[in-house]
């Protein structure tokens, strides 16, 4: 156990003689943070969409079609009472219901006059500022066929509500992105040159020598990387909280364990990745273009999955920082409970045992 604490001694003194490396570690998660909170935008198409049709006639059918056929719409799920609103949303796929009153047609004809209303998951504001615009649109376009045909004009008010941000900041979106996407790079990056070093300035002949086996050797250049990581996740949340004033409504103890096991997983990968390379700049080079842009394109939180080509979607399942990015949304945003988001921790967990075990067994004992 000496020689253990030894080795996570040498790796600490590693990171804090290296200033360029730890400023990064340190301010670049500050930076991106604010940075990414407050600017970036996206669209989409293709969401799914759940319906609530109290009126269950000819004129609440109709827009039903219509917003089914649209190249924005999958009318998804069917609902039966007021109450399973909330449970759909919780599902994490449905981004908006649609909820017609009673004698919607009968209202219309009758008094010119009807009322829908549009509820969108706001966690993600620009795209529920932009799905219930589309579908105000094509309600708009049914009341203006109606109005062809009739010297009176129709009316029809779609009532929106936005759930979990109806201020509408773009930061409870970016926050969850961010910070998958800062821990990745840096837990990723950061430890695929630790076992990489090692070759370059050779050492590793000495350590090899030593009596740790691979395992205790390999995770003792994680945990400083782990530890630095959890600071990371602390800072961030507390610049999302008292900057961005981004709440944390679920579990603070949940999301503190699921960004620990996120962490684990991206070190997890970053060993890997320094052990099948030879040289810093080789796995630098990997950590940037094969974690970066997937991170960024396939993560979700800068581009809607569902609206990319089905190709594209299954590769996304892939990248972890997608699985983080949803319990993180859940969690902080929604404030759900672990039983919403077991399936995708049970994901990060498999992740993280074979990256680690692959690890293990790639690292060589042998330089020759």
């Amino acid at each position: 156990m000496k020689q253990f604490i030894i080795f996570v001694q040498k790796e600490f003194y590693h990171i804090f003689r290296d200033r360029k490396s730890l400023l990064i570690i340190i301010f670049m998660p500050i930076v991106q943070i604010i940075l990414f909170g407050f600017a970036l935008t996206n669209e989409i198409k293709d969401s799914d969409i759940a319906i609530l049709d109290n009126a269950k006639d000819g004129a609440s059918g109709e827009i039903i079609r219509r917003l089914d056929a649209s190249r924005y719409f999958n009318a998804a799920r069917y609902l039966h009472t007021q109450g399973e609103i909330e449970t759909a949303f919780k599902t994490g796929k449905i981004r908006l219901v649609v909820v017609f009153q009673p004698g919607f047609r009968a209202a219309l004809l009758h008094n010119n006059h009807a009322q829908l209303q549009l509820i969108a998951d706001a966690t993600d504001p620009n795209t529920a500022t932009t799905i219930t615009n589309y579908a105000a649109s094509i309600v708009r376009d049914y009341q203006s066929d109606l109005n062809l045909l009739v010297q009176t004009p129709y009316l029809i008010t779609p009532q929106i509500r936005m759930l979990y941000n109806p201020q509408l900041k773009g930061a409870y979106n970016f926050v969850p992105g961010v910070m998958a996407m800062i821990l990745i790079l840096i837990s990723a990056m950061m430890t695929s040159v630790a076992i990489v070093r090692e070759k370059e300035i050779n050492t590793m002949e000495v350590l090899l020598v030593s009596p740790l086996k691979p395992f205790l050797f390999i995770l003792s250049k994680a945990i400083p990387y782990m530890f630095l990581s959890l600071v990371n996740v602390t800072t961030i949340l507390i610049v999302s909280v008292s900057l961005l004033e981004v709440p944390i409504k679920g579990s603070l103890l949940l999301l503190m364990a699921e960004a620990l096991l996120f962490i684990t997983t991206s070190v997890s990968l970053g060993l890997l990745i320094s052990n099948v390379t030879n040289s810093q700049q080789t796995a630098l080079m990997i950590s940037l273009m094969g974690l970066l842009l997937p991170t960024l394109l396939l993560g979700g939180f800068m581009f809607p999955i569902e609206s990319m080509p089905r190709p594209l979607q299954v590769v996304s399942n892939l990248v972890p920082s997608k699985w983080f990015f949803i319990i993180v949304k859940n969690v902080m945003i929604k404030g759900l409970g672990f039983k919403m988001v077991w399936k995708e921790t049970l994901i990060l967990f498999g992740m993280a045992l074979f990256f680690l075990a692959v690890s293990i067994t790639k690292f060589k004992t042998r330089l020759a």
